[in-house]
């Protein structure tokens, strides 16, 4: 009992189970598919087909395969929902600095904040769209916007969290309003701008692809589009869906390696407090 326990203690056990969840569901419901609609990948087909669809030659357009076509707009979302990703994150770590040292600028900025957070994705774009009239500059400024308010509202409330006795000790020790807070006030935001991170990576990624899909010029949402209208292979939009996901959970796990990189201490706390609880064990 004691061995199955450490196993699903681990962090690859609770994902493998996690994961075969997920490919048995999804199996559940492409048996059924198939057994209720005449093209039933153009619904929901078996992971297998998908798998299949990656590893096969046959070209689906322009001589291009489906895994070509995938990779190669792949690298133009990516790049773009990165470069909305890091201004998003550099203008919210900074309004959230603003909003913390002026409690006029928070007053004035969180509404418009939460305002913009409640205007879907696509009709946003046009605006967005109208303002810059750049198809590709609108797709970094709405990834950014996405990326600006978890960040600006976690870091905000993590330098509202320091306790009353840490700010009393600076005042006694005479500090400098920079040394506050470069010694207690950012180092304790981090955490919660690193949790900022994790919400916006994956929805930076997605908000490129939803804007892509507005008009041409590449992108997987533009070819998540063309191959919903059969323009090409229907594989070509399962394959994006898939890769999609694995990206998304990776952008999540990347930004826990970054901030356990950052933050040394919290990866020996997490590693003392298992060794703590096997002791005990």
């Amino acid at each position: 009992m004691k061995i199955l326990k450490r196993i699903g203690d681990t962090k690859g056990a609770v994902t493998l189970v996690w994961a075969l969840g997920i490919m048995i569901v999804w199996e559940i419901g492409a048996f059924y598919v198939q057994g209720t609609k005449r093209t039933p990948e153009n619904v929901l087909p078996h992971i297998y087909q998908i798998l299949g669809s990656v590893f096969s030659n046959k070209p689906v357009s322009s001589g291009q395969t489906a895994l070509q076509i995938v990779i190669t707009n792949a690298g133009a979302t990516l790049l773009r929902a990165a470069a909305g990703f890091f201004i998003g994150m550099i203008s919210g770590f900074i309004l959230a600095l603003l909003m913390n040292l002026s409690g006029v600028i928070e007053k004035i900025a969180f509404p418009y904040l939460m305002i913009i957070q409640m205007i879907p994705i696509l009709g946003m774009a046009p605006i967005v769209l109208a303002i810059t009239r750049d198809i590709g500059i609108s797709r970094i400024v709405i990834a950014a916007i996405l990326t600006f308010y978890p960040v600006a509202a976690n870091t905000l409330a993590g330098f509202k969290s320091i306790e009353r006795e840490k700010h009393d000790l600076m005042y006694i020790c005479a500090a400098s309003k920079w040394q506050v807070y470069t010694k207690t006030l950012i180092p304790s935001a981090i955490p919660y701008f690193f949790t900022g991170l994790k919400i916006s990576a994956p929805m930076a990624i997605t908000a490129s692809i939803l804007v892509d899909t507005l008009q041409g010029d590449g992108g997987l949402g533009c070819m998540l589009s063309q191959s919903l209208k059969h323009a090409m292979s229907i594989m070509v939009f399962w394959q994006i869906v898939l890769l999609s996901a694995i990206i998304g959970i990776l952008s999540f796990y990347l930004m826990g390696v970054i901030e356990k990189l950052f933050m040394p201490h919290k990866r020996k706390r997490v590693m003392g407090g298992r060794r703590n609880y096997e002791d005990k064990e």
